[in-house]
């Protein structure tokens, strides 16, 4: 499988099992709330087994572009692919065709239990175990009684046993203690190697993003400034403080 730039050049795709499609893609996407453009000429592939974060200033556009691929917001131009074919169909009919989004918001029911939460899930609670075995001790807890890592992790458990294609993950750490993130990116990470699940993942602390992405795309005011492999933009970290600034 071959990786290449993302830029306002054509999409790229990679050879995976003699397909040259890949999983979730993006051309010359604009998105925006009524004349204003919030996302303009966005281009994007993600490919099986590539975490690609997804990076930028507050207000750059990153929730407005996870919204848009999932189907929350409509594209005033440009198209979304999954699988290989253009879809125009709203987040539940995405999310059964393999897509799967988590949002900023901590997705836990906060009345019910961790075991009662990880049944809502699309897969198994053994399988969502085997993905984050921290919560086995605490299936009887309510919730709303768990910490945020706890939550979080009770998150990404339930959305990486649901079999999806690709995950579009938004700031997953916000709020939480390195260690927490760690483990949190091992998880996603595991994912991406051992099953093949592509990842756009949303991250604040661009250093613990480019350890875990494969590339990245940095984006200020709706635009795309920066976009390389992990490796080269690690090596430009100046630059992309300075788009932060």
């Amino acid at each position: 499988m071959t990786r290449k730039d993302l830029g306002t050049d054509p999409v790229p795709t990679a050879t995976v099992n003699g397909s040259t499609v890949p999983l979730l893609a993006a051309k010359d996407m604009v998105v925006g709330y009524g004349s204003v453009h919030v996302l303009k000429g966005f281009n994007l592939a993600v490919l099986p087994g590539e975490v690609v974060a997804l990076l930028g200033a507050n207000g750059a556009g990153k929730t407005t572009t996870l919204h848009a691929l999932a189907g929350e917001l409509p594209l005033q131009s440009g198209s979304v692919s999954l699988l290989g074919r253009t879809i125009q169909s709203p987040l539940h009919r995405r999310a059964r065709r393999g897509l799967g989004l988590l949002t900023e918001e901590r997705s836990v029911f906060t009345k019910l239990t961790v075991e009662q939460n990880l049944r809502l899930g699309r897969g198994s609670i053994e399988r969502a175990l085997e993905e984050m075995p921290e919560l086995r001790s605490l299936l009887k807890r309510r919730g709303g009684l768990l910490s945020g890592g706890e939550q979080q992790m009770l998150s990404l458990a339930r959305a990486l046993a649901g079999d999806y294609k690709v995950l579009l993950i938004d700031e997953i750490s916000l709020g939480l203690a390195p260690i927490i993130v760690q483990r949190l990116h091992r998880a996603i990470r595991k994912a991406a190697i051992e099953r093949g699940l592509g990842v756009l993942l949303v991250e604040q602390h661009v250093r613990a993003a480019l350890q875990i992405a494969d590339r990245a795309i940095v984006l200020r005011r709706g635009d795309v400034v920066l976009t390389g492999t992990s490796e080269e933009l690690s090596g430009r970290l100046d630059e992309i403080r300075r788009v932060y600034l």
